[in-house]
């Protein structure tokens, strides 16, 4: 499955050392919108990069989707939506990734900040990622996909009756057990 998107044109960001182009704020827009459920695309708010590679906010919303628009500082096409109650986990995380901290120690950090209430965590919350490929030529997203998160801070095998361990694809299973990171993995088969 391939989808199509309009030509653009790209800038080079040498200055701040990025590997990759910054990509046009029209393209981020689209491109990170291909995360966002369809009933939710409209007035989604879109996170993203500006020239010189900060992360900013490209276009306010009116509803309660968040998408973030590929990373150009990593190799692989990944975009993500989710509610915006899960704004401040996610900035937190982008936080502490900003100063150089590794997974399991943002992992621990956070943990220990939505235990003791510094960090609000919800109760309940979705997210999906939308991967593929970038056609070198055409800035087209070939080999879409997405797989989907739904967040329950706390939540075990027992309280959720599901498997914690990865199960086939399309079925779903609890990942990260008993931390405020427990979430739903929803990983449908791939084409």
């Amino acid at each position: 499955m391939r989808t199509t998107l309009f030509t653009i044109a790209t800038i080079l960001v040498i200055s701040t050392g990025l590997s990759q182009e910054i990509l046009a704020k029209d393209w981020q827009i689209k491109t990170a919108l291909m995360a966002v459920p369809k009933d939710y695309q409209e007035g989604a708010t879109v996170y993203g990069y500006a020239a010189n590679g900060d992360f900013v906010t490209l276009r306010e919303g009116t509803n309660d989707y968040i998408a973030l628009a590929d990373d150009p500082r990593d190799n692989k096409f990944s975009t993500a939506a989710y509610h915006k109650e899960l704004d401040g986990f996610m900035a937190r995380g982008r936080q502490l990734k900003a100063q150089g901290k590794e997974f399991q120690e943002i992992f621990d950090i956070r943990e220990a900040e939505v235990k003791s209430g510094q960090l609000k965590m919800p109760d309940k919350s979705t997210l999906c990622v939308f991967t593929g490929e970038v056609n070198p030529k055409t800035k087209n997203i070939d080999n879409p996909y997405v797989r989907y998160v739904f967040y329950i801070p706390y939540a075990t095998g027992a309280s959720t009756g599901l498997p914690t361990t990865p199960t086939p694809p399309g079925h779903a299973w609890l990942m990260d057990p008993g931390t405020h990171r427990a979430h739903i993995m929803i990983t449908p088969p791939k084409n």
